[in-house]
């Protein structure tokens, strides 16, 4: 059964809300959780905020980015190249000319000690990213090393650094979307977590990032159960 369908509307928004808050914090917008929540779920911002129309819209964005994964998900759409570039897209709305596309100049990860992949480089990349994740997946006999190979996936997708901008926001709802479609619960990670997380994708960490990983996935699970028994307490009472 898709995971999709265990999931209640309040923990879809609660992910989505968590999500938007934590990938957004990590790139350096500043918004708060609770003005997070007012945008999300009542599309405003709250006058006491010092938010720039930029980390408005990056918050915001990560709303109709979530809601056209889900339909890929719900329709049980293997991960493309062009689903990667809607998601870049979505995200990056009224905040890049190029959103969509692939890069068209040399870009660095700020304090990052590698090189990422060159425009000319990146297409063919991408494509073996995708290709060598689907045949992965297909081939892993446990939960364990279909995790492993998403995990993989998500630092080589960092290094490649496929966008001009927005990779990190692009790169963990790409990782999302293989999680969710893998039966995984999503994996959130915590903008108080970035110096650990960056160090794992600067370094190819993968041993580390899967036990780092698990920790969130195993939090995320009894998250997860928590919001389905309140859902049944709701029912049991209507």
């Amino acid at each position: 059964m898709n995971i999709l369908h265990t999931f209640s509307k309040d923990y879809l928004d609660d992910i989505l809300v968590r999500l938007a808050y934590h990938s957004a914090g990590i790139e350096g917008n500043t918004i708060s959780l609770p003005a997070t929540v007012s945008i999300i779920v009542n599309g405003t911002l709250p006058m006491s905020g010092k938010a720039t129309v930029r980390e408005f819209y990056e918050i915001e964005n990560h709303k109709h980015a979530f809601d056209n994964i889900l339909t890929h998900l719900i329709n049980e759409e293997t991960l493309t190249i062009d689903i990667i570039k809607e998601i870049h897209a979505d995200l990056t709305d009224r905040l890049q000319y190029n959103r969509g596309q692939f890069k068209k100049n040399e870009n660095m990860i700020l304090g990052a000690e590698f090189q990422t992949a060159s425009p000319a480089e990146t297409p063919l990349l991408m494509a073996q990213l995708v290709d060598n994740l689907i045949y992965r997946l297909e081939r892993s006999e446990s939960d364990d090393e279909k995790l492993i190979a998403i995990l993989d996936t998500h630092i080589q997708f960092e290094r490649i650094h496929p966008f001009s901008d927005g990779n990190g926001r692009t790169g963990r709802m790409v990782l999302n979307y293989s999680l969710l479609q893998q039966g995984f619960p999503p994996l959130i990670i915590e903008k108080e977590t970035i110096a650990e997380y960056i160090e794992f994708l600067g370094n190819q960490d993968l041993d580390g990032f899967y036990k780092f990983a698990l920790e969130l996935l195993e939090k995320e699970q009894k998250r997860l159960l928590a919001f389905q028994n309140q859902e049944q307490e709701q029912i049991k009472y209507e």
